[in-house]
């Protein structure tokens, strides 16, 4: 008992205690894993699946990098080694038979490339450029953003209206 109490200490103690971050925000984050987990949960296109997976997986590496750029960490090469460990803890899913239950015997394709890495990767990209939109607009705004929460609206509704594509295509 005290042990795990210990431990709930030292967990709210850590969340208490931590740090802003400057990469995309925390609610953008929860949001994408809700996303990402319902569809998995409703049986959702790889490709769907694939976009909320990629957009997950730049905001947990850009967490870490801010979380590194403000402890000195800056070396390049360190960064990098960042994105590639988040996104090759995505790629498990070709390997671990467990991940991902089409996986083992049915690989389903779109445009020639397999559904689930073409999803990560427009999610990814929707979402870095949905999140440096974000950053020009508030440039250009002093500093300001057009309305409350827009840091959270901008990067989950481009994933929204992406997959909005993805789903009349599909269709």
């Amino acid at each position: 008992m005290k042990k795990s109490l210990s431990w709930l200490f030292g967990f709210i103690t850590t969340i208490a205690l931590a740090g802003t971050a400057h990469a995309f925000c925390p609610v953008c984050t929860v949001g994408v894993a809700a996303g990402l987990e319902g569809a998995r949960v409703l049986g959702v296109s790889d490709v769907i699946t694939g976009l909320w997976a990629g957009g997950l997986m730049l905001s947990l590496a850009a967490w870490t990098e801010n979380y590194m750029r403000a402890h000195g960490i800056t070396n390049w090469l360190l960064i990098l080694l960042n994105y590639v460990v988040y996104y090759g803890i995505l790629a498990l899913i070709y390997v671990l038979p467990a991940g991902h239950p089409t996986r083992v015997f049915n690989v389903t394709t779109m445009w020639g490339v397999d559904e689930f890495l073409l999803g990560v990767v427009v999610g990814s990209l929707v979402f870095w450029l949905a999140g440096k939109w974000y950053e020009k607009i508030k440039a250009n705004n002093g500093g300001h953003a057009w309305f409350p929460f827009q840091k959270v609206v901008w990067p989950l509704g481009a994933l929204l209206i992406v997959t909005l594509l993805f789903v009349l295509i599909l269709d």
